[in-house]
């Protein structure tokens, strides 16, 4: 749920409503406390975001990063893997020759 028409040149306001909306989608449990510093803290980079949209971007290209960035990944190459036990040693559970880890979704939640 995001701020009411948020124009350029028009404060926005994230009120503690809204705060309590994405905390339980995010499924987070916050104070009072939280709840009015977040709504503060989310509305002052909503201001600063406005700040940016009416600078004058005429003539300035569009990048997805300042600097040129090139791929830095090494090639596939077939090597000797763990053995399943070496690589499970230190997992605090496990089933088998597997990771155990805790459920994240049930099937009423997805």
């Amino acid at each position: 749920m995001l701020p009411v028409a948020f124009k350029s040149g028009m404060s926005a306001r994230i009120d503690e409503q809204e705060v309590l909306h994405v905390a339980h989608l995010s499924r987070l449990k916050l104070t009072t406390e939280e709840i009015g510093r977040l709504s503060a803290e989310l509305s002052t980079i909503l201001d600063y975001v406005d700040q940016l949209n009416r600078l004058n971007t005429d003539g300035v290209e569009p990048t997805a990063h300042p600097l040129p960035v090139r791929n830095v990944f090494r090639e596939d190459r077939v090597g000797e893997s763990l053995d399943p036990q070496e690589a499970l040693s230190n997992a605090p559970q496990r089933e088998q020759t597997f990771f155990r880890v805790p459920k994240v979704l049930d099937q009423q939640s997805a």
